[in-house]
């Protein structure tokens, strides 16, 4: 909705978001894009509409983040003996620092590799352009859908370079796009959300 420009209807929403999580210690998404706009956005919304301050902003976590930075598991009671191909988003990458962005020379990190590798049987690759968009960005994907879907495929061909079974991410959003892309084209690989690998046969 603020992404499409409506942003004096989203600051009802941000309050509604403030007031529904304020009472617990920490709010974790599964989705890095949402998550990123509420880290990102609510505290500037509130603020311009003067309606208080953003506890929220301070508390929220991409799964990622609160597995790898606050939980710190050091194995998973799964098995995934698969090859994956790992989709680094780009509000994973550029606004939750969840991986080294390729434009920047900073040493190679990468949180969902670090607890995918913690999973036995399991592959982890990477494309070669590691964090190319791969074209959904919600109203991108229906303003300039040729392009968007252009650009999918050729995200989803570098996953199948890799040789990989499945491509994995931490952004419900583009897994759900290129799966589109996927089923359209009939491509030999499928998506699969990590969460899903890391809860594996439990």
């Amino acid at each position: 909705m603020a992404n499409g420009g409506f942003e004096t209807g989203s600051v009802y929403l941000a309050e509604r978001f403030e007031d529904l999580f304020k009472k617990y210690d920490y709010i974790v998404g599964p989705s890095a894009s949402c998550v990123a706009f509420v880290k990102e956005n609510h505290p500037r919304l509130l603020a311009e509409a003067k309606k208080g301050e953003c506890t929220a902003a301070k508390h929220i976590y991409d799964i990622t983040e609160f597995l790898h930075d606050v939980i710190k598991p050091e194995k998973f009671p799964s098995k995934f003996p698969h090859k994956v191909s790992i989709h680094n988003s780009c509000h994973g990458v550029r606004e939750l620092g969840l991986s080294s962005p390729s434009e920047l020379t900073v040493p190679y990190f990468n949180k969902i590799r670090s607890l995918l590798e913690r999973v036995p049987g399991i592959t982890v690759v990477e494309p070669k352009r590691v964090d190319e968009c791969c074209g959904f960005g919600g109203l991108f994907a229906v303003e300039e859908s040729e392009v968007s879907a252009c650009m999918g495929r050729d995200k989803v061909k570098d996953h199948m370079s890799t040789g990989a079974e499945y491509i994995t991410g931490a952004d419900s959003s583009c897994l759900m796009h290129m799966n589109g892309v996927i089923e359209r084209e009939h491509y030999p690989i499928q998506t699969i959300h990590y969460l899903e690998i890391l809860s594996a046969q439990l």
